[in-house]
């Protein structure tokens, strides 16, 4: 055995891959070209490199220990780094240096996390107002009940692949200006899984799951609004090879009120009232959401106004209470009066004064910036 390959990496024969992995990126960050362009440092790092190519791979290191070389041209090993040399694995390299690559080697699970799913539910004002429950039907991606997930037929298992022998990738090994690179890669007949189903489950084909129907009841709070999404939690898709579900989230959408608009969690709806009515004062019946209820238009009110139904609005999401109703008055001015109608009106205004009214001019029609700016400025 001309080459001590432990004492080279400076671990002891029983060492594990662990130790001799981190002695080796040790040495390499010491050791490396970049670094120490000493020649003698370099023929040091090529020793290294050879000697963790050989104790990193089972293989070769149970040839080394049975007092061969794998890396001589007699024994079957790879070609010299330069004249004679090992080669190395160019990603041990970049681990040295960077640390650990940020793909995982050796196989992939064929078992992995599913997606998650969204549905749209549509909900009446009322329902989000007070909170309901609700049943969906869901189609999504569940367990396999004939294999259980496993992906192969029944009375059949996933065999290693005899192409990596499980390890899940494939080794080449290329020339560049450092000598030979060896570059991993998946293994293209596993697909990186390190085992292969040669008799694949008929129902799901081998991937674990299946697509089926299923009801679920889900409970809507008090106060959601358009757009609000519902998180539960790992009733989304089953993954692959039967692993943990996703989530669903369910998106509330909420129907238009033939009466109320909501804004927040306040409602908001529009009464037209006569000018006598307007004028005298009535009580007008309105259906909120919590029944038949009668809105006071008191005498004199005008076109414009607002009269507020407190907590009778939607109930806050986060937090008791409830937002508002607001009843907005529109004065209507009739357009059609009969002889007798048209008399009376002449006589109030005769008795008001107001058969020839002056009016009264503003400049312009004052919206609500302007009224914030008359504010501002003490008009």
């Amino acid at each position: 055995m001309a080459t001590d390959y432990y004492a080279v990496l400076g671990v002891r024969r029983d060492a594990g891959q662990d130790e001799i992995k981190k002695a080796f990126r040790r040495l390499a960050r010491e050791l490396h070209p970049d670094v120490n362009p000493d020649p003698k440092t370099q023929e040091r790092f090529k020793e290294i490199n050879a000697a963790y190519e050989v104790l990193s791979d089972p293989q070769k290191r149970q040839v080394y220990d049975l007092g061969g070389d794998p890396l001589s041209p007699n024994g079957g090993g790879a070609g010299g780094f330069g004249a004679g040399a090992a080669g190395f694995g160019f990603s041990d390299i970049m681990d040295a240096f960077f640390g650990a690559a940020t793909g995982q080697r050796g196989p992939r699970s064929r078992t992995r996390r599913g997606q998650d799913a969204m549905i749209r539910l549509e909900i009446t004002l009322e329902e989000a107002a007070f909170g309901t429950t609700k049943e969906l039907q869901v189609d999504t991606a569940v367990t396999c009940t004939t294999c259980s997930g496993e992906g192969a037929a029944p009375g059949t298992s996933a065999q290693t692949c005899d192409m990596c022998r499980g390890k899940g990738e494939v080794s080449q090994v290329t020339r560049s200006f450092l000598g030979q690179v060896m570059t991993s890669r998946p293994c293209p007949q596993c697909q990186g899984f390190g085992t292969v189903v040669p008799t694949p489950c008929p129902e799901c084909a081998g991937d674990g799951r299946v697509r089926a129907r299923r009801t679920l009841t889900v409970k809507i709070p008090a106060g959601v609004d358009n757009g609000t999404r519902i998180q539960l939690a790992g009733e989304g898709e089953v993954g692959p090879g039967g692993g943990p579900a996703g989530d669903l989230y369910v998106e509330i959408a909420e129907t238009s009120h033939p009466t109320f608009q909501r804004r927040g969690d306040d409602l908001h709806c529009t009464v037209t009232i006569p000018m006598t009515a307007a004028a005298l004062g009535t009580q007008v019946p309105l259906q909120t959401l919590d029944g038949l209820e009668e809105v006071d238009i008191r005498p004199g009110t005008q076109s414009g106004q607002s009269i507020p139904l407190h907590g009778r609005g939607i109930t806050h999401l986060r937090g008791g209470g409830r937002g508002d109703l607001i009843v907005h008055v529109e004065v209507q001015t009739p357009t059609k009066l009969d002889p007798e109608q048209e008399e009376l009106l002449r006589r109030l205004a005769m008795l008001r004064g107001e058969e020839r009214p002056s009016g009264q001019f503003a400049p312009g029609q004052q919206g609500l910036f302007s009224r914030l700016k008359d504010a501002f400025n003490g008009r």
